[in-house]
């Protein structure tokens, strides 16, 4: 592996010409118009309008206005010099009760945005699932109900059909881990569930979903297309077996059946005081273990952990945690800056992961999805002008990671900035922002920052500025 500064602030770092340089959204956090367009609601509006679960009260009802402006957000995408953009398809939209046939306006909304990148020269990269299930889906038991899953297929084969000849890549579903376990088990998203046995469920049917998707899509779409899934896998240090067991939870019951068509062993045994799987049907792995052309991966952060001294297991039973009996594991401080979401920078921890599924599936293409940061903007006195120098700094370092990544031979082919734009950021409503192009969400006017100008300059000369 070819070393660099220690500290990741390498400069001049060229990528090859064929690496996709992106951003990256998602619907519920852009789009607006939730009652528009024959648009149906979803569980994300249902819990962002109960009082107490979203910071400030917050909903995505008008977001950044995404439905009304996307000309603007078009040209706005093309004038970063964009190889590729990210986006996903709001379910409610297009089946809104997440049944039936298709609303003809919301495969038109969708069909449009891909037809103005394609006009641009940029390559649409679109997720079917962002967290936003159709909430009579959920009414009916969500995730929980095996029926989700294949009702997931026949939207899949919707959108397929309808925009396939122009997707670059198809990724089913983006962070099954927050939809199962954030959803499900802690109740921090959407629908807010507690329930162990619930987020163990949902893991299995969301995989599900994910390769009864993928076969709904080769039925339409041209061969050429590229089939993915996007996880957000975790970085876990620390004391060995404290490790290995949310590995097992947090990164190998979505790998392991996707990739090789089986669940870890571990994971079963860890677990058997909350669930012996019996949901798991015959064929079912099968069915899940469909060839990726690709995995998206979501980077942020690393952890650190150990077992407790004391034992405070969680109960065997249901109980809030999205780590399902873990209480006997601590996460410990670590040192280093952080980001406004709290959360550790370590670029260290990106190398790793990557260079880690490198050694476990080896030929299998990667691309960084999401990695960005939420900081404290400064905003010039004209609005004309914002500065984020922590945002650069955090790019610079991760951008190096990747790059020492790729000069140790993973196969990596692209990288999304997470986000384009500030946006709502589900639990935490507007308190944050990670965009690389400021929204003022009085007037919804967009100002590229200081980080927007300075990505612009590292995909025009293919290296790090």
């Amino acid at each position: 592996m070819t070393t660099g500064t220690p500290d990741f602030r390498d400069s001049g770092l060229r990528f090859p010409d064929t690496f996709i340089f992106g951003a990256a959204t998602a619907a519920y956090q852009i789009e607006g118009a939730v009652h528009e367009a024959g648009r149906g609601p979803s569980i994300w509006d249902t819990f962002s309008h109960s009082p107490g679960n979203v910071l400030g009260g917050d909903t995505g009802d008008v977001a950044d206005d995404h439905f009304h402006r996307l000309e603007e957000d078009l040209d706005l995408i093309a004038s970063l010099g964009l190889d590729a953009y990210r986006f996903s398809i709001a379910w409610p939209r297009i089946q809104p009760s997440g049944r039936g046939p298709a609303n003809e306006a919301g495969l038109e909304f969708y069909g449009r945005l891909v037809d103005g990148l394609v006009a641009r020269g940029i390559k649409p990269i679109a997720t079917l699932y962002h967290w936003d299930l159709p909430q009579a889906l959920e009414d009916e038991g969500g995730w929980r109900n095996r029926r989700t899953a294949y009702a997931f297929a026949d939207y899949a084969r919707i959108v397929g059909r309808a925009l396939g000849d122009r997707v670059h890549t198809w990724t089913t579903l983006n962070e099954p881990w927050c939809s199962a376990y954030l959803g499900y088990g802690s109740g921090e998203h959407a629908p807010g569930r507690q329930s162990a046995l619930e987020a163990f469920t949902a893991v299995h049917h969301l995989n599900l979903a994910h390769g009864l998707g993928v076969l709904a899509l080769r039925e339409v779409v041209p061969a050429s297309a590229r089939m993915s899934i996007t996880l957000n896998l975790h970085v876990v240090r620390g004391e060995a077996e404290a490790a290995r067991r949310l590995d097992a939870m947090g990164n190998r019951a979505f790998t392991w059946p996707l990739l090789k068509g089986v669940y870890p062993a571990d994971l079963l045994a860890d677990t058997r005081t909350v669930t012996d799987w019996s949901f798991v049907c015959p064929g079912d792995l099968e069915i899940v273990n469909q060839p990726l052309d690709v995995l998206g991966v979501n980077y942020y952060s690393t952890s650190l952990v150990r077992e407790s001294a004391a034992s405070e297991a969680q109960p065997a039973g249901d109980g809030a945690s999205a780590w399902p009996g873990t209480g006997d594991i601590e996460w410990l401080e670590q040192a280093g800056p952080r980001t406004e979401m709290g959360w550790n920078v370590d670029p260290s921890g990106l190398v790793e992961l990557l260079e880690s599924l490198r050694d476990e599936f080896p030929g299998l293409a990667l691309m960084v999805t999401e990695n960005g940061a939420a900081y404290t903007d400064v905003v010039s006195d004209n609005g004309s002008s914002v500065h984020d120098y922590d945002r650069i700094d955090f790019l610079r370092r991760h951008f190096t990671a990747a790059h020492r990544a790729l000069e140790s031979g993973v196969n990596l082919i692209g990288f999304f900035v997470w986000s384009l734009m500030d946006n709502f950021e589900w639990a935490y409503g507007y308190s944050k922002r990670f965009g690389i192009v400021r929204v003022d969400y009085e007037t919804l006017e967009r100002t590229p920052k200081d980080s927007a100008l300075w990505y612009k300059d590292l995909i025009a000369g293919r290296r790090i500025p």
